[in-house]
């Protein structure tokens, strides 16, 4: 899949451009990615609930089916974000690349599996953090020797993470800090810290779309155009997101009989497999453009996904919860926390400079393997 390349032009297509057809964007659709072969999956899914097959095979045609789908999501993203600004254009990469963690997490969060949430939504911040952005520094660094981003939007979103942290960090200490659990207030700290953080991301999008718009715009050398109708794109969106969220009901549902069958935990199941399904996206997105020496846009996806789900996904989850009765907190595993701190860490001693080789992906990808590794051995609450 060709990487999305947003040029100056916010809205209108160039005037000599002509408007593809209804039959060449379905062409198009059909041959967006040799991981369309995945699509066959899809049915296999379906028929696996329908006909009450074990839990393993329908978690296993699910997380297969989702794969291909989350590549269409992307692409019909895309091709909608090159008719407009490259700033604008990143904003809906990272946040329909988040569409499919979105949707899973609110199923299982009606479902009432506040683990699978939690470690669903961790995983990813971490997932993109590491996985993603050490992808990318490595693909792009085996290319080119030295590649160069923005530096002060990179340290604006490592700082929005470390808030991110704290807000996980405070829940965790205060239950510590009084006698017991205090499960009420723990729940009401959660429910207004939610509704701050909700309020910082919309900051963040006036200081990234509004006042500090430069910061995300970065000059372009080839022009490229949209290969698909509009109306195609908007309906391929709303089928893929219909399509994502019945293959996502029928993932969380397995996820009980699956943990008994394999001998995993819940907690590994949310903060490593989900999520290698939900950042199948954006990963393909900034891989792309990182091989295309296009870091600015790279590190947005990957950094701006990470900053979407720790400061819109998370807290609207926790607002939800408020909402139907769950008990959906901030107050997170202390060790699932600490590792989220790791890796903002290292994250941010690796961009400060505002420049990336291979090495430093490798290092990327090294941490995220060791984390990984930790999770599988690391057990289940009671």
């Amino acid at each position: 899949m060709s990487s999305p390349n947003y040029g100056a032009i916010e809205s209108n297509l160039p005037a000599h451009h002509d408007e593809p057809t209804t039959g060449e964007s379905l062409k198009k659709v059909l041959k967006a990615s040799k991981v369309n072969v995945l699509l066959i999956f899809v049915p296999l899914g379906f028929a696996a609930h329908l006909l009450d097959w074990s839990d393993t095979m329908v978690f296993m045609l699910n997380f297969l089916a989702i794969i291909p789908l989350a590549k269409l999501l992307g692409f019909a993203t895309e091709d909608i974000a090159l008719r407009t600004g490259q700033t604008t254009g990143a904003l809906l990469n990272a946040t329909f690349g988040n569409a499919v963690e979105l949707i899973i997490a609110i199923i299982a969060l009606k479902e009432g599996e506040i683990r699978v949430v939690q470690a669903s939504v961790m995983g990813s911040i971490i997932s993109n953090l590491l996985l993603v952005l050490g992808c990318c520094f490595l693909a792009g660094g085996l290319k080119y020797k030295l590649q160069e981003f923005n530096e002060t939007a990179a340290q604006t979103s490592a700082s929005l993470m470390a808030l991110a942290c704290i807000a996980l960090i405070i829940p965790a200490a205060f239950s510590y800090a009084v006698t017991g659990r205090a499960e009420h207030e723990i729940i009401s700290l959660s429910h207004y810290t939610a509704i701050v953080l909700l309020i910082v991301y919309a900051l963040y999008l006036y200081f990234q779309l509004g006042t500090h718009r430069h910061l995300y715009e970065a000059d372009e050398d080839d022009e490229q155009e949209p290969e698909l109708t509009l109306a195609v794109s908007l309906i391929l969106l709303a089928a893929v997101t219909l399509v994502v969220a019945a293959c996502g009901e029928f993932l969380v549902s397995s996820i009980e009989g699956i943990t008994e069958s394999l001998g995993l935990t819940k907690t590994f199941v949310g903060l490593i497999l989900l999520p290698i399904v939900g950042n199948a996206a954006e990963h393909v997105t900034a891989i792309g453009a990182a091989m295309k020496n296009k870091m600015q846009l790279a590190v947005g996806v990957a950094a701006g996904s990470s900053l979407q789900i720790a400061l819109f996904v998370t807290p609207f989850l926790v607002v939800l919860g408020w909402i139907i009765g769950q008990p959906m907190t901030l107050f997170f595993d202390v060790f699932e926390t600490v590792l989220l701190f790791v890796s903002v860490l290292i994250m941010n001693y690796l961009i400060q400079d505002g420049k990336s080789n291979w090495l430093e992906g490798a290092l990327l990808l090294a941490t995220y393997a060791i984390i990984a590794i930790a999770f599988y051995f690391y057990p289940d609450e009671d």
